[in-house]
């Protein structure tokens, strides 16, 4: 016992005896022989009720032996039983029992696992997830702070979950290899980026993307075939650094409309899986020939201007018409430019809008706004007879078709009468009015696209002066007369087109990633890369929805999807910011990922077993395994000494005898009337 539950006993023996004391004596002059037995009755039950109090215990010391554990993981995919592996690992599991030395040095602890980390009741071989990631971290958190090294009976193929082979273990991995270990080289084309669209007798840019899987270096042509003809052909070299490659190349469109491309690599001597090695995609080549016309009464610099900005594109024509002629046939044009109307333009103004023929207005201090109002054209103006100067400020949140900011700030400011402006249908502004260095919301450059008919208002003249600007800061005229020619391009294109492509495939396999591309141009058909792109996806089944936005991703946005259950899936595709939609459907079907699997990964699992610490074995070596870990002295048994504190006192029986004494003592008074 220790000093304080002596102390403790000798304050209950003193208090005990003061207590009975004072009851029984202190008062009475002369006691009786009763008196005596009851003072002792009372003493013994205080007494006995103190050492209840004071739980006198005993300190005793006991040692025990603990072995290192020994945490056995079985892999319980299907993958296992698809490699006609079961019977082995039933095998190991008979060696590991019967292995009386292995049982006496270690605690063995059998787990399974595919999904999850469990506890091992039966092997059923039929989960259809590999994470080997989740069973290491899980069995690392199990055994913490113990010496528990850990045997992995695996292929080493997992389907979900972090790559294992970087995992930080703490508890050494010895992977036991089951499955075909034969390494199969094999090379692949998993992606290729190309525009839908391209103009006619353009080049168009092409991006293939080119995996190897193997070590020895090789050398494979690349091509690149169109109705059976060869396009395009270069040797690519791989070799174990260099597992993949990124192919850039250009081909000329040659003839207008839809042309199926085939890019095939070459194959490898033992390649065993070749339906990787070709890819097709679809291009649709586009006549850009355009005939332009401007419509003008008066001699201006602008026209000049207009006429060398239409004249860097030589797939364009140029007619420049005085509009007192007459007879005009604008059904020839895909573009009608209207060079500050006046009163000689009134017929022709019908005829543009009872027609729907795309046109591009430019007005200026001779533009009168009265024969403009009248024609219904989707512009108003209220003017008064001053003249005003009117700065361009660039909207960078224009949508249409991609712009460049030529360093508007710097520009001339453009003339025009004074007056507010309203122009029809939601116009989409690239170029705003600053007027004495205020901005305001009144459009100088707008654009309108109702039902197809598309209308420009450029708000000012002395375009000749923005021409010079450019090329004061640039010492060429390119930047500028591209800037006018993505106009020309969007005003000019009366043929509608897709601007939203998606690129899904019709079925999956089950917990297979689902991976989605889609590909937005603007209204000129060349890559966007400022849309806002999201996913909608609908569960048909449980109604489940889900929104996951794409990320840009090189000439492209894409999207991965996992962990989608079985069934069947609808989804709807939208530009956010210019409510441009695309919807279909898709099959999330039962077939197994783990069928896939044709060969053991032993390289991840050596790498695995080189980061424990641990090392690598084969489904042969099981016997070398045993007897390597029963020869590795850092696996030992811990002798432990364990401190137990035991009470003295049965405190149930002690409540019970003084239960009885005060019973005794209660009924020795009562009989002799001291109560």
């Amino acid at each position: 016992m220790t000093i304080e539950s002596y102390i403790l006993i000798a304050i209950g023996f003193i208090i005990s005896g003061v207590f009975s004391y004072f009851h029984y004596f202190y008062s009475v002059k002369r006691p009786q022989k009763i008196d005596h037995f009851l003072f002792v009755l009372r003493f013994l039950s205080f007494f006995l009720l103190c050492i209840i109090i004071s739980n006198p215990t005993v300190d005793r010391t006991k040692f025990s032996d603990e072995k290192p554990i020994l945490s056995v993981l079985i892999d319980n995919s299907s993958s296992v039983a698809n490699a006609k592996e079961k019977t082995t690992v039933q095998d190991i599991l008979a060696s590991l029992n019967n292995n009386k030395a292995l049982n006496q040095k270690f605690s063995i602890q059998k787990y399974s696992f595919g999904t999850q980390l469990r506890s091992l009741e039966n092997n059923t071989f039929n989960e259809v997830n590999t994470n080997i990631s989740e069973a290491v971290e899980q069995i690392n958190k199990l055994h913490k702070n113990k010496i528990a090294p850990v045997l992995l009976i695996t292929d080493g193929n997992q389907t979900i979950g972090k790559d294992y082979e970087y995992i930080k273990s703490r508890l050494p991995i010895y992977p036991l290899v089951i499955g075909d270990t034969t390494h199969y080289e094999d090379v692949s084309i998993s992606k290729i980026n190309v525009n839908k669209y391209s103009f006619l007798n353009n080049s168009f840019p092409v991006e293939v993307i080119l995996n190897y899987e193997g070590l020895t270096p090789v050398k494979l042509p690349v091509t690149i075939q169109n109705k059976g003809k060869t396009l395009f052909k270069k040797m690519v070299s791989f070799s174990k650094k260099k597992k993949s490659f990124i192919l850039n190349t250009k081909l000329l469109a040659k003839e207008v409309g839809v042309h199926n491309y085939k890019v095939t690599i070459g194959k490898l001597k033992n390649e065993k899986n070749v339906s990787n090695n070709n890819k097709s995609f679809r291009l649709e080549v586009i006549n850009e020939q355009q005939k332009i016309a401007i419509l003008t009464s008066i001699t201006h610099p602008d026209i000049g201007v207009l006429k060398k900005a239409i004249g860097s594109n030589q797939k364009r024509t140029l007619k420049i018409i005085n509009s007192s002629e007459p007879q005009i046939n604008l059904a020839d044009f895909q573009l009608v430019i209207l060079y500050q109307p006046t009163l000689k333009f009134s017929s022709i103004l019908e005829e543009i809008s009872t027609k729907k023929i795309n046109f591009l207005m430019i007005s200026g201090s001779q533009t009168d706004w009265s024969i403009i109002n009248q024609k219904q054209l989707g512009i108003q103006k209220t003017v008064i007879s001053e003249i005003e100067y009117y700065a361009p400020v660039f909207n960078p949140n224009f949508l249409p078709f991609t712009q460049k900011e030529l360093n508007f700030n710097n520009f001339s400011p453009l003339q025009d009468k004074f007056g507010e402006v309203i122009i029809n249908g939601n116009p989409n502004i690239l170029l705003y009015q600053q007027i004495n260095n205020i901005s305001t919301k009144q459009p100088l450059l707008a654009f309108t696209a109702i039902n197809g008919h598309k209308k420009g208002f450029l708000l000012g003249e002395g375009l000749w002066k923005w021409r010079a600007t450019s090329f004061l800061q640039t010492a060429s005229f390119n930047d500028f007369d591209q800037f006018m020619s993505a106009i020309f391009q969007y005003l000019a294109n009366q043929q509608q087109r897709e601007r939203l492509s998606v690129a899904i495939k019709d079925s999956y396999a089950l917990n297979s990633s689902v991976v989605v591309n889609a590909f937005f141009t603007d209204e000129n058909y060349l890559f966007d890369n400022r849309a806002d792109l999201e996913i909608t996806l609908t569960n048909n089944k449980t109604k489940q929805v889900i929104s996951v936005p794409f990320t840009l991703k090189n000439n492209t946005y894409e999207l991965i999807l996992e962990n989608l259950e079985a069934g069947n899936y609808s989804y709807e595709v939208k530009e956010i910011n210019q409510n441009i939609k695309k919807s279909g459907k898709f099959e999330i079907t039962k077939f197994e990922i783990e069928q896939q699997f044709t060969s053991a990964n032993h390289k991840k699992l050596e790498k695995l077993a080189s980061l424990s610490k641990g090392k690598l074995f084969h489904k042969d070596q099981t016997a070398d395994l045993s007897e390597f870990l029963l020869k590795n002295e850092s696996y030992y048994t811990i002798q432990k000494e364990i401190k137990i504190k035991d009470q003295l006192i049965n405190w149930k029986s002690l409540v019970f005898i003084i239960l009885a004494l005060l019973s005794i003592e209660w009924l020795i008074r009562k009989y002799h009337g001291k109560i």
